[in-house]
Formats: C-alpha cells, structure tokens, sequence
C-alpha cells in the first residue's frame, strides 16, 4: 500500500483553562488525547462526533490555528507539527481549511477579486492582475458563482454565497490536503445539501484529500470513504464508511447512529 497523504499519530491538544484558587495548579482540557489516523490520496476521512468532543482542534491543531502538546503528523513525509510558523508557512498551499462559518472568515474590508487574489500572489501563482482575474473567475464559475461577484463585498451575499467563495478561496490554490471544519452546519438547512454537493462534487473532480469534520452523519454518510468516530478527545472507531454506517463495533457509535432518526430508518 502507498504511503498515507497524511499520518497523524498519538496527537494530543491539551489547554490550560486556569487556577482555581491560591496556590492550586492549573486544570488541563484534554481536548485531543492521543489520536492516530491516515488520509490517502484522494480519500476523504470523516471525523464524527458530538460537539465538544475535540474533532475541531484536531483541524485547528494541523494547520497551526492550535498548539499540539504531544504527537506527530506526518505530512507527504514531514513532520507539520513540529515545524515553526515560517517553515509550516509554504505549506500553507498545499494544505487549506474551510471554515463553519462563512462570514468570520472572510474579511469584510476586501471584495471578493482581493480575497481571492491575495493567496494567489502570496504563492506566486499569478504574474500579474489580469492572470490572477482570469483563474478567479474560473473559479468562481467552479463554485456557482458570476465573475460579476468579483467586485462585491462579503456582507453583500447570502451565506451560501459566502461559504462558496470561502471554498474557492481553498479550491484556487489547488491544495493537496483540505480539512472542512463542520463547513454547513451554519447554513440555513435549505442550502446545506446545496454546498454538501458542491464540496463533494469539487473533490471528486480535483482528486484532493479532504479531513471532513462534522457532527451531522447525514452529511459524513453523504461524502466520506472512511469514517473516525471521536469521543471525549480520543478516536473510538475507525472504518469504511458502510461498515461504521451497518455494523458499528464500539458502543457509543451504535448510540450515536441510534439518536438520529433517518438513520435508525434507513438501518432498519
């Protein structure tokens, strides 16, 4: 077998959340605790759980946005986690996030031709304006979007607009490794299978390994080929999506696909 896109070992994210009283040491928040996984080439692994369960600071963890403690994520042969923020910095390419919500990660002051354009000069992917407008507008037609929307501002869209152009913010610079974190939980449920399609259909084409974090298992059910099972900062079960989905080993994934009730039917 080839070697994984992405191997993440024994990763632990602890936090101090502070003293309790004179002299008494400070409480820890285990929020990731030991988890080990591997993403292949053009797979999508979804990591599931309830919410505080620590499946976001795993994404946060491996693109910088959090500190880890202890671990190792070893990314196409190299080490992330232990890199500093100016050698992690050209990775920053190869490996992007989208977020939950739309409107916090995309700044205001910027139309959306600036947004999009900055990285590309950052990486040099573009010579000049005119090659940066072209490979926007292209882009933007990937992801439902006019090339008219270049000139407009983020408070000017819904927030399916906006979760669109934060995808192909991510998607324009062609990245190796896309994590989503929980990126339609904050739609409005009417758009939700919208983008989901949107997201699954842009990674089928471009072939891109995708970390996809979420709570909701109609979703993960929808896009993933495996699926992790998170619980109290620590992976309970790993498998193929339909073994997790049809014969799930560990108590508290039967619990967690029993709460749902479409699925309890469609398991029926």
């Amino acid at each position: 077998m080839t070697r994984p896109l992405l191997e993440v070992r024994e990763l632990k994210t602890h936090f101090s959340i502070g003293r309790r009283g004179f002299m008494r040491r400070k409480s820890v928040l285990r929020a990731v605790d030991g988890v080990s996984f591997s993403i292949h080439e053009g797979e999508v692994l979804s990591l599931v759980g309830e919410s505080g369960c620590g499946k976001s600071t795993v994404g946060r963890t491996l693109t910088h946005l959090e500190t880890a403690t202890a671990g190792t994520a070893m990314f196409d042969g190299r080490d992330i986690l232990n890199l500093s923020p100016a050698a992690f910095r050209p990775l920053r390419r190869d490996i992007q996030m989208i977020f939950q919500d739309p409107f916090a990660s995309l700044n205001p002051r910027l139309s959306v031709e600036q947004m999009l354009a900055e990285p590309l000069f950052i990486h040099g992917l573009a010579r000049d304006r005119s090659e940066a407008r072209e490979r926007i507008a292209a882009t933007l037609e990937l992801v439902g979007m006019d090339a008219n929307s270049m000139s407009r501002y983020p408070h000017e869209f819904s927030g399916g607009q906006r979760q669109r152009i934060g995808i192909a913010r991510v998607m324009i610079l062609a990245p190796r490794l896309v994590i989503a974190d929980e990126p339609v939980s904050a739609l409005d449920v009417s758009i939700q299978a919208q983008v989901l399609n949107l997201i699954k259909k842009l990674q089928r084409d471009s072939g891109v390994s995708m970390l996809f974090i979420s709570h909701d298992l109609g979703a993960v059910r929808h896009i993933s080929d495996r699926v992790a099972v998170m619980y109290r900062g620590t992976l309970v079960e790993t498998g193929k999506k339909r073994q997790i989905f049809e014969t799930p080993q560990h108590d508290y994934t039967r619990r967690l696909l029993a709460s749902i009730p479409r699925l309890r039917r469609e398991n029926a």
